[in-house]
């Protein structure tokens, strides 16, 4: 079994498929599960994915019919034990998808490969990967061609468009994603259209971007949604031990909290320094910034040094 982890749009999906197109040809039966996260919420979510996932390396499709989950392993692990499958499961969020798709190595035939992604490494720990791997964001150079590749057409910027497709970059900070969706969002606009957007974005980060990014905030406990804030707004760069003498003298358990993030992929220890995808930190003080809008001294944090310097010049109070 094989674990891939990362962050929202960093290109996981992408990754299987391009490696599902190229060694498919090489396994007798196989399956590509996607969504399983959307799907697996779904009514009888699971009981449909291992239906699918039977169907498709069995080939018997309509011929055998699952009314319960318990049915679903029993009928995985009896068929498929003496067959050599290739199973992508894309996007797992729970251990109990895990525990029902593709519980053991014994369930599948010698030489069978199981590819899993994730946003969560810890789950991937847990379920015992032969071997895990971590996508990294692109280089420079990779990011910009695939955002040329977007807005020109092309592997390289238009005339007129070099600093501004860097800048572009620059934001994206090496996130497939965010490189896709502003690439075709600029795509075909004049030099004006593309500055009134830059400046946009240095206020107002993309939706489309977020709310994929977001998916991974929301399902945090309390405790973890508010270290993760408080990381984004103050404390990213800042080394680990200062950091979670911080977090610690706000009453958090720090050293539990940092883990959770790392493990799913909000953060990343480098030299003992916390490390934050710039858009994940955009994105947790946009959280912050929607609390209340329209009057900062209501909000949970304030980074910004006018706003912070108003709000105390006029008495108010944090919430």
């Amino acid at each position: 079994m094989i674990g891939i982890y990362g962050i929202g749009g960093i290109g996981k999906t992408t990754i299987i498929t391009a490696l599902h197109n190229k060694i498919s040809n090489q396994f007798p039966s196989i399956s590509f599960l996607t969504n399983v996260r959307e799907e697996s919420i779904k009514d009888s979510g699971i009981l449909k994915l291992q239906q699918q996932l039977l169907d498709d390396t069995l080939a018997i499709r309509g011929q055998l019919t699952l009314k319960i989950i318990h049915e679903g392993v029993k009928g995985i692990k009896d068929r498929l034990s003496s067959k050599r499958v290739l199973v992508f499961l894309d996007d797992i969020d729970d251990s109990r998808q895990l525990e029902h798709l593709v519980g053991k190595h014994s369930w599948f035939g010698h030489g069978s490969r199981i590819i899993i992604t994730s946003r969560k490494k810890y789950l991937l720990t847990a379920h015992g990967m032969d071997c895990m791997y971590e996508v990294d964001k692109l280089n420079k150079e990779e990011a910009l061609q695939l955002f040329c590749s977007y807005a020109f057409k092309q592997l390289f910027p238009g005339k007129g468009y070099e600093d501004l497709s860097n800048k572009v970059v620059r934001y994206a900070d090496g996130l497939p994603l965010a490189l896709n969706v502003l690439g075709s969002l600029l795509f075909r606009k004049r030099v004006k259209a593309w500055k009134i957007e830059l400046k946009k974005l240095e206020e107002v980060p993309n939706m489309e971007i977020t709310n994929v990014l977001k998916i991974s905030y929301d399902g945090l406990d309390d405790m973890h949604k508010r270290i993760f804030l408080d990381i984004a707004c103050f404390l990213k760069g800042n080394d680990v031990e200062a950091t979670t003498t911080v977090l610690d003298g706000f009453g958090f358990n720090a050293e539990s909290g940092i883990n959770a993030l790392v493990d799913r992929c909000f953060i990343s220890i480098s030299k003992e320094v916390i490390k934050m995808h710039d858009l994940l930190s955009q994105m947790g003080k946009e959280i912050v910034y929607k609390e209340c809008p329209n009057e900062p001294g209501e909000r949970s944090r304030l980074w910004r040094y006018m706003e912070v310097y108003r709000v105390l010049t006029r008495n108010k109070r944090f919430k």
